[in-house]
């Protein structure tokens, strides 16, 4: 990471860490440790990346693009979006979060990072959304590392 760069490619490249981050939560992991319930919450190891799929299109996909959420197919709640269903796949689910940051590249690409968008009532920027996804896909990938890291002490 260029650690001199302007502030637009910094946030893109820290975004881009912690999207790699939440991408290679599932390396190595068979189906049945990507489903594996550590924590008495929703939170897998799949279901976390699942949930990163949605935090993507939330707000690149729906808040920035403007394409309603109906229509992206999402959860409506954050819960649900931890939610696992027959068809999720280490393979499926990965390919799912790789396409969705891909097309959050593409959108944030044709905007500004002072292009403004409303949240709760209030105005936020693109750089906010930066920012948001480094915090939240962070917090995340931590939650992931104690979860691999338990798969593989359980051997």
């Amino acid at each position: 990471m260029d650690s001199t760069a302007n502030e637009r490619t910094m946030l893109e490249q820290m975004l881009d860490v912690q999207r790699g981050e939440i991408a290679a939560l599932l390396e190595g992991i068979n189906e049945s440790q990507a489903r594996a319930s550590l924590v008495p919450s929703l939170t897998t190891l799949l279901g976390l990346v699942k949930h990163a799929t949605f935090v993507e299109r939330v707000w690149f996909h729906s808040r920035v693009a403007g394409v309603p959420r109906e229509e992206l197919a999402i959860p409506v709640t954050v819960d649900e979006s931890f939610v696992l269903v027959d068809e999720d796949t280490v393979d499926s689910v990965r390919a799912a979060y790789l396409e969705a940051c891909a097309r959050s590249r593409e959108i944030a690409a044709q905007h500004d990072l002072d292009n403004e968008w409303e949240w709760h009532g209030r105005p936020v920027s693109l750089r906010f959304v930066h920012l948001q996804l480094v915090q939240e896909l962070a917090r995340h990938a931590g939650h992931g590392d104690i979860l691999v890291e338990k798969l593989r002490a359980a051997g």
